[in-house]
């Protein structure tokens, strides 16, 4: 009987590549748009293998600093804290970094060492060097080249995970997808896959981002929960795509056709 609190339905043989990547202590590279599963999935798996979970959404500003740790002030001393990364290093715990290319370069050079055999943290602030825990891992995702001029990672970081590439699953999986997570029948699961489907073939608007698993998830949600069918597609799907009107009203009369 699974217990596993997290509900995560494979799309092929990942949950057999992270098991394999945790006793190999190989650190581990998520590729795929948003919204495909990537974090949901190593949520569930950290469940799977019996490890505390760290989680990091690394933006422009996340720099080393925020993730190894930092003196500060407590009454007439001067105390290090640990950052999570420290401390997922020293208890064994899985690092997950959230779209890590979005992070400041620092971060990238102070994984490095804790990719490689020497699986170690430099701290430069305190002058030592701490070795990994023999349960760490690391997880890492990044959506490559979703749009121009987003940050990628190089040749030399990529080289030193070993990666799983994520995509939308097809249509019966994914609307199977929402009848699990949401309680929707599953006539309506279909019909939300549907149009899914077909605004992410729509390439000509030019969209940054598509419809993702998890904005159906949202309109499945609140149809379950009594809205509208059309207003709930509406809100939790057209409108965060784009803020173009024109875009707007060609995909809501779209989507009323379509549900």
């Amino acid at each position: 009987m699974n217990t596993n609190p997290i509900f995560y339905k494979a799309l092929g043989a990942e949950i057999d590549v992270f098991k394999q990547a945790d006793a190999l202590k190989l650190p581990l590279l998520l590729k795929g748009p948003t919204g495909t599963g990537k974090s949901r999935f190593v949520e569930y798996m950290s469940h799977e293998v019996g490890k505390k979970l760290i989680t990091i959404s690394c933006h422009e500003e996340t720099s080393a600093t925020d993730l190894i740790g930092r003196f500060i002030i407590k009454g007439a001393e001067t105390v290090w804290i640990d950052g999570p990364l420290s401390s997922a290093v020293k208890n064994g715990h899985i690092l997950y970094l959230d779209e890590v290319a979005e992070a400041r370069p620092d971060v990238i050079v102070v994984i490095h060492a804790l990719t490689d055999h020497r699986r170690e943290l430099y701290i430069d602030k305190l002058g030592e060097s701490i070795k990994a825990h023999p349960d760490f891992l690391l997880v890492a995702s990044f959506n490559p080249g979703y749009q121009k001029g987003f940050k990628e990672l190089k040749p030399s970081t990529r080289q030193r995970f070993v990666a799983l590439s994520f995509d939308y699953p097809t249509p019966k999986i994914e609307a199977n997808i929402l009848v699990n997570e949401t309680g929707i029948d599953e006539n309506t699961a279909t019909k939300l896959v549907a149009i899914a489907t077909k605004i992410r073939n729509l390439t000509e608007l030019g969209l940054t981002e598509t419809v993702s698993t998890r904005l159906l998830v949202d309109a499945a949600k609140l149809i379950h929960n009594g809205l509208p069918k059309r207003l709930a597609v509406h809100v939790a799907i057209v409108e965060p795509l784009t803020d173009e009107l024109e875009t707007v009203q060609a995909l809501k009369d779209l989507c009323d056709l379509m549900i």
